[in-house]
């Protein structure tokens, strides 16, 4: 998943999927007509997005434009180029080094990124989808039957076995981690 999308559930059930303005807009109509729990999720890490789905329109449009990953985010970095600027700490000597670097510290730590991305992409890429299966799985499909066993599997990267573990489950939440674990499961070509 390049881009970051959200889903929402009502109970079992997938209620959208997409950017987070649509999918908060569509859990809040469904969240209004009284279908019952409503859960967001982020697509790029399986983890829950908590949403005050009762507050009114505006105020969720607002919040969600306010969100991390909404449509309004600002802060420090040179967003055009997609730059985030957060915190890293580091000792004395790793400054030095990184400052005596082509470019300095941020390209130095930007080609290591980089550098390390390509060398261990797969491994990356399985942990990632194993992630964010089990965080999903571990929210909303906590209670269904085989979920230890198809843990273990998961984490065995048993694949097979992990998807025969969750026959019986609702076919919403089984998908959904199809699309988890896609990127896993099929090798880049």
């Amino acid at each position: 998943m390049s881009e970051t999308s959200f889903v929402a559930f009502c109970g079992d059930t997938l209620v959208a999927r997409g950017d987070l303005e649509a999918v908060v807009q569509a859990a809040k109509a469904r969240h209004d007509a009284g279908g019952g729990r409503i859960s967001l999720y982020d697509e790029s890490t399986g983890r829950p997005t908590d949403v005050d789905l009762g507050a009114s329109p505006e105020q969720l449009l607002a919040a969600v434009r306010a969100h991390p990953l909404g449509a309004d985010r600002k802060g420090p970095g040179r967003p055009k180029l997609g730059c985030v600027a957060r915190e890293v700490t580091l000792l004395p000597r790793h400054w030095a080094w990184l400052e005596a670097q082509r470019g300095g510290a941020s390209a130095a730590l930007r080609r290591l990124v980089d550098e390390a991305r390509k060398t261990h992409s797969g491994e990356e890429t399985t942990r990632r989808a194993i992630d964010a299966a089990h965080a999903f799985m571990w929210d909303i499909a906590g209670n269904q039957p085989g979920f230890e066993e198809a843990s273990r599997a998961l984490f065995a990267e048993d694949f097979e076995a992990f998807f025969q573990h969750l026959e019986g489950w609702p076919p919403d939440f089984v998908d959904q981690l199809r699309r988890f674990l896609g990127p896993a499961i099929t090798p880049p070509s």
